[in-house]
């Protein structure tokens, strides 16, 4: 009879006074991640990209031709177009000016109609009013018809009325500035000029024929004159590639190109065989990069994969070589980008990471078919070179097949041991298990010797694994360290449809740490795990499941009193803090090695879930990273040089 008491009055107390509804954008301030994925850096630097896809849009339409973004000394951002201006007139249905309106409400704005926008990134309509709604002062300023507009809002909320006065520049277009909220940005507020950079790079070659261009406002340590850039690109996609394969061996002098519409969907594709062994492809719809793939994706795989195939069946180089050739052989060494402009794209999931329209497979598809025929009876010898790739890769992907089969058939899910090296934990469940990979047997006794035995699992690695960007796929898979790897984290690779295919469903840990040195040589072992983690379990990261561990560089020490230090600044503040002087009896030790600290001084600064600093590692553009990893661990050494010095102050080297 309880029981049936308390439903009875859980039914009466749960009425329509329990109903809430959020008006204008408190619901973005409730639920933030929903709009903008995610409440960190991936998320801050989202509003940026939000408010930038506005003034793309604009130039989309014929508009805009030039398009800054700054930011500015308390990092705020102003970006500035010359497009037409968002419209300032009264909007008689919603009693308010059109950009209030445009800023304040959701799913308001001028892209639902194809007679202003034929085609948009943004087009939920919710990009520039949830900046406003994340943002403590989000400024617009409105130039056209020889006056300026202004408006000033915080948290979504107008705190003036609209402003109008008369301009004598001749300047037209909008330009927004806005600083993030930190009660929403909790973890940090603090912009990337590279990260910035790059998605403005990116954009300018999605987008051939506009100015981009970014300013830094604020003087880091030494410098005297802010970072800055201009993008532009007269060749789109095909300068895009050149870029991304600038430190690869070439097997072709120029990129494969084609920019044309077909079926009313604007295709523009570019790509490139190289001498390495990944395939970088790299999709976008409206500028929006397709990171999952899509029917855009499949339409180019099967262009691509039938033109190939009857070419090389034609020029009897299949008969010759007698091996079986797989879809993915024809994509071994390439790297493409492909951007298709859709006027009702149709993604799958809220984050608009995989493209769903069916009519793009038949368009992308026939496109490329059309460019590649063309390309393979114009360049006899280039073509050649290509189909005798496409051999050797089919060659090295049965090797490598053969080298995987012996990894798995050797793996925890066949019922064999793991790893002799691996120590594991006692837990079973993987979203509580995380896994230190380290750098060499010394450190790795003393991680295991500092672990929590319940859910720290220790995977010693001797010295630096194999260069996964140099070498053929089968020999990765015959490396003791990789196959370590690879058995110890219980994954799987390679399906019948998708030789290349990553299984992480029966991933054992859900943190895997990198932990190395903090020097030179452990910067590079990470570097190398890092590169192999990319290539070959890219889902793991997109997941959020690899860290990198932060060891600290010094111990400051005066007596019994100790304080660790994990750059310049804060050793600094600890040698003030504790005195200075030998007088003092002030010792300072720089950590060169994980195996310098004992058990308890790992577990303090480095394993302890309660104090230490985990480095999640995520990508925000797979393209740059692509690029990078190419750059740092490809046989070009003059990028490479060039990349460390504009970075070296940013890294620990001792001398």
């Amino acid at each position: 009879m309880a029981e049936e008491e308390q439903k009875t009055t859980a039914y009466a107390d749960y009425t329509a006074e329990n109903i809430q509804v959020l008006e204008g954008l408190e619901a973005v301030r409730k639920r933030p991640s929903m709009y903008i994925g995610d409440i960190g850096s991936r998320g801050l630097h989202h509003l940026v990209y939000e408010v930038v896809d506005n003034s793309i849009d604009e130039a989309l339409a014929g508009y805009c031709k030039n398009i800054n973004v700054s930011i500015n000394e308390d990092n705020s951002i102003t970006v500035v177009d010359d497009g037409r201006g968002i419209p300032v007139d009264f909007h008689e249905k919603e009693q308010m000016s059109a950009l209030e309106l445009v800023l304040t409400k959701l799913h308001a704005g001028g892209k639902f109609s194809k007679d202003n926008y034929k085609v948009s990134g943004g087009l939920h309509g919710v990009g520039v009013s949830c900046v406003n709604a994340l943002s403590t002062l989000l400024r617009a300023e409105v130039y056209r018809d020889d006056k300026k507009y202004t408006m000033e809002f915080s948290r979504g909320i107008r705190t003036t009325e609209l402003m109008e006065q008369p301009d004598t520049t001749g300047h037209r277009g909008t330009t927004i500035t806005f600083k993030p909220d930190p009660e929403i940005f909790t973890q940090t507020l603090e912009y990337s000029y590279d990260v910035l950079s790059s998605r403005l790079r990116e954009l300018a070659y999605l987008n051939k024929g506009i100015y981009l261009s970014i300013n830094d406002k604020r003087l880091s340590e030494g410098e005297t004159e802010p970072r800055s850039e201009q993008f532009f690109s007269s060749e789109g996609l095909k300068e895009f590639v050149a870029y991304l394969d600038a430190s690869r061996e070439k097997l072709t002098e120029k990129p494969i190109y084609l920019d044309t519409e077909k079926g009313g969907t604007p295709v523009e594709v570019a790509l490139q065989y190289n001498t390495g062994y990944s395939e970088n492809i790299h999709s976008y719809v409206n500028n929006i990069n397709t990171i999952e793939g899509g029917t855009h994706l499949s339409g180019f795989r099967r262009g691509l994969t039938t033109t190939l195939k009857n070419y090389a069946d034609k020029s009897g180089l299949l008969a010759k070589a007698k091996v079986d050739i797989d879809p993915a052989d024809f994509r071994e060494g390439l790297t493409a980008v492909i951007s298709v402009k859709v006027a009702e794209p149709q993604f799958e999931g809220q984050t608009k990471t995989k493209l769903g329209n069916n009519e793009v497979v038949s368009a992308v598809s026939q496109a490329v078919s059309a460019a590649m025929e063309n390309y393979l009876e114009e360049n006899p010898k280039e073509a050649r070179i290509i189909v005798e790739k496409v051999i050797l890769a089919a060659s090295a992907r049965i090797a490598a097949r053969n080298a995987r089969e012996k990894v798995q058939r050797k793996s925890v899910l066949s019922g064999a041991g793991l790893p002799g090296k691996l120590t594991d934990c006692s837990d079973r469940n993987p979203e509580l298990c995380e896994i230190f990979l380290v750098e060499g047997d010394s450190a790795g006794g003393t991680a295991k010797g500092g672990r929590n035995k319940s859910i720290q699992a220790i995977l010693p690695l001797r010295g630096k694994i194999l260069n996964v960007e140099k070498a053929m796929e089968h020999k990765i898979f015959e490396s003791e360290e990789i196959k370590n790897i690879f058995t110890a984290l219980g994954v799987t690779i390679g399906t019948e449809e998708d030789s290349k295919a990553l299984n992480i469903s029966k991933l054992r840990y859900h943190k895997v740490v990198i932990m190395t040195d903090a020097d030179v040589d452990g910067s590079h072992i990470a570097t190398l795990i890092m590169t192999f983690f990319f290539r070959y379990m890219t889902d793991l990261i997109r997941n959020g499941y690899l860290y990198i561990a932060t060891p600290p560089l010094y111990l400051v020490k005066k007596g019994k009193q100790e304080t660790y230090c994990w750059n310049e600044d804060d050793r600094k503040r600890a040698i003030d803090d504790l005195g200075k002087g030998k007088e003092t009896g002030l010792h300072v030790q720089r950590y060169k090695g994980l195996g310098e600290m004992n058990a308890t001084q790992l577990w303090d600064t480095t394993m302890d879930p309660d104090r230490r600093m985990l480095r999640q590692v995520t990508i925000e553009s797979a393209a740059e990273a692509d690029r990078i990893f190419s750059m740092l661990m490809g046989e070009d050494v003059a990028p490479r040089r060039e990349f460390i010095e504009a970075h070296a102050k940013y890294a620990n080297i001792d001398a």
